[in-house]
Formats: structure tokens, C-alpha cells, sequence
């Protein structure tokens, strides 16, 4: 069974009781033996079936290898007692605020998780690190996930790569882009091993459904409008969960401290493409007098909105031998298919945060 990350044997994930972070855990669940630690403050986006689903139907001694805590990364006090306590050698830090629609609106939300909680992670990360004997050092690795918004927006050609310079411009891309000139100071300033991905538009299943894919989804099976913002011209690669995995994966067994790898898809899609293919697929699931395209309407588009995304993966492709298994037509049918077979999963997250919203 011990087939992932067999040189470690103590993991960390913050934020993994969200999208990336839950498909994670899942794999390791599934592929080591490894002893998994989750810290989560359990926000409106965060949700725990997805793992207490899988735990559900594994052995007792699979079970325990599995443990939560939900902490809010911003209590320092609480996130040093407990890193020193379970003592990881490798942490997968995966925990933000992650919607940039909700960035524009809240902005000192995505400041104290994505900047102050990235810090308090660092500095109690340094203090265990500091506490290692040579060998454990030499082992320790904190990957820190990240986004490719941190570089702006891209006219009609060329590609984000690691080279590129940084440009935010919506409060969550500055917030990610704080974190990681954090991250890249500690390494440099104290020799803390880190690596630093940027991904780009993940999609896949157990996707909070407020993001544009699943909400297209939900919205069309209820018969309401579909929102598109603008004209729909703007253009994201789009990154399916499971390959993003694969990449984290092997980030954390093979690439060297210090480095950085810009991880997308290779899908590159205008947003009105996304949900017509979506539409499309759902037109051959569900019988209906007239497309679901006819539900897509054209809202007024949101602000700061980037034009267009697209990664150069060729890095972690020639080092580390990764590629996207999954094209965008691929994964996108198996992701509304999986929406359509788990509807009381995304209507019960949806009533939870309209509750949160409500108090």
C-alpha cells in the first residue's frame, strides 16, 4: 500500500478540508501509509464529508492514521503548539481564502488567511526546523500552493512560467502574492526548505459550488439562468484536481529545495467554451425541450477581471516528468458527471453557507 511519499512518514496539509487540499488527503488515504495531519478552520468553503466519507469505509488501522484539528492558522499560538507537537516532516500548505469575487468584497479576510496565516505557519515551521537533528532537517520539506493570478493577466499570446514578474490585481492574486515572497524569504533569510507551486483553474470533483464550474452545473439542473460575466471571452487553463495531485506528488519527492514549478493543464478555454461544453453534456444527460445553452445569460462583468491565463509547465514536464492525464474534454465530463450523482452534496453545502451568510 505504501506506494506515495515513502520517505516521509509524518504529513501536513493545512486547508485540507477544502477542494485541493480533500482530493489530497483522499490519495494519500488511499496510497501510503503515511500518518496525515489536517488543519482546517472549517470555513464557509471547507467540508469534511469528502474524507469522513472515505475513512467511513476503510480498516481501523487506516482510520488512525488520520487526524483533524480545526485551527484557524491565524491564532499563532495554537498552530506553534501543534506543529511542535506532531513534529511533521513535510507540510503540503494548501490553506486561503480562495474566491476572488469574495476578495473584492472582503478584502481583510484574504489578508489574515493568505498573508498572516502563511507567516504564523513560517515562523512555526522555522522553530521545529531549527529543532531537528541534521537528518531530519535534511529531509523536512514545506511545499507551499499557490496560484498563477499572482502574475496578472496575459494579452492574446504568450504564457505564464516561473520567470515571470508578478503583477496581482485583485486582493486575492496580492494576498497569494504576499504569501509567496514570504515563503521565498524565508528560504533565502533562514534556510527553511520550501517549494513553491502556482497552478493554474482547478476543477474536478468535490469543487466548492459557488466556483464557475459547479455552479454552472447546479444552476442549469435547477433551470435557472447561468451567469457569464462580460462577454465571456476571458480565457483560463484549466488544471483537472487529480493531475494537480499527481504534481504535488512529485514536487515533494523529487524537486529540489528552493525551487519553483508553474503547474496548469494545458486547456486553455474562454469562459463562454466552458459552459457551453458543460451545457452540452448535460443536454445528452438529462432530457429537456430546449438546450440548456439558452440558460446562459451575459452579466455585467466583475471588476478588475483578468483577461486571460496560460502556464508554460515545460519545468516540472522536463524535471520532474509530470504531465496532465487528463485533456479538458476528459475531465470535464467526468466532473458533471460526478455533480450530477452527488446533488445533495452541493445543495447541503449551498444551505450552509446561505446559514453562515444569515448569521
Amino acid at each position: 500500500m505504501a506506494t506515495i511519499l515513502k520517505n516521509y512518514s509524518r504529513v501536513l496539509i493545512t486547508g485540507g478540508c477544502g477542494f485541493i487540499g480533500g482530493n489530497l488527503i483522499r490519495k494519500l488515504l488511499l496510497n501510503s501509509s503515511l500518518n496525515i495531519f489536517n488543519i482546517d478552520k472549517l470555513g464557509y468553503a471547507s467540508d469534511q464529508f469528502a474524507i469522513n466519507n472515505l475513512l467511513s469505509k476503510m480498516k481501523n488501522e487506516q482510520k488512525e492514521k488520520y487526524k483533524f484539528f480545526k485551527i484557524n492558522l491565524c491564532n499563532l499560538k495554537e498552530v506553534e503548539e501543534l506543529i511542535n507537537s506532531i513534529r511533521p516532516d513535510l507540510i503540503f500548505h494548501l490553506a486561503a481564502e480562495a474566491h476572488v469575487d469574495r476578495s473584492i468584497h472582503s478584502p481583510s479576510d484574504f489578508i489574515d488567511s493568505n498573508i498572516i496565516g502563511t507567516f504564523n505557519l513560517l515562523y512555526s515551521s522555522r522553530k521545529l526546523f531549527n529543532s531537528l537533528s541534521d537528518e531530519d532537517q535534511n529531509k523536512f520539506k514545506l511545499i507551499h500552493v499557490s496560484t498563477d493570478e499572482v502574475f496578472g493577466t496575459l494579452g492574446v499570446i504568450g504564457q505564464f512560467s516561473e520567470n515571470s514578474p508578478y503583477s496581482p490585481r485583485s486582493p486575492y492574486s496580492a494576498s497569494k502574492a504576499a504569501s509567496d515572497h514570504l515563503v521565498n524569504a524565508w528560504h533565502h533569510t533562514y534556510g527553511l526548505p520550501t517549494i513553491t507551486t502556482n497552478c493554474s483553474n482547478n476543477y474536478g470533483p468535490w469543487q466548492f459550488p459557488e466556483k464557475l464550474i459547479p455552479l454552472a452545473i447546479n444552476k442549469a439542473i435547477n433551470g435557472e439562468n447561468i451567469p457569464l460575466y462580460g462577454d465571456g471571452s476571458n480565457v483560463r487553463d484549466w488544471l483537472f484536481v487529480d493531475d494537480h495531485i499527481d504534481a504535488l506528488l512529485l514536487v515533494a519527492s523529487k524537486a529540489l529545495i528552493g525551487k519553483r514549478y508553474c503547474i496548469g493543464g494545458s486547456s486553455e478555454k474562454t469562459n463562454r467554451e466552458v459552459l457551453e461544453t458543460i451545457c452540452e453534456i448535460l443536454d445528452k444527460s438529462i432530457t429537456r425541450s430546449t438546450s440548456f445553452k439558452k440558460l446562459i445569460k451575459n452579466v455585467k462583468d466583475r471588476p478588475g477581471h483578468d483577461y486571460r491565463y496560460s502556464i508554460d509547465s515545460s519545468l516540472i514536464q522536463n524535471e520532474l516528468g509530470w504531465t496532465p492525464k487528463y485533456n479538458f474534454n476528459q475531465g470535464i465530463e467526468k466532473t458533471v458527471k460526478w455533480y450530477l450523482k452527488n446533488l445533495i452534496w452541493s445543495k447541503e453545502i449551498l444551505n450552509k453557507v446561505k446559514h453562515c451568510n444569515n448569521n
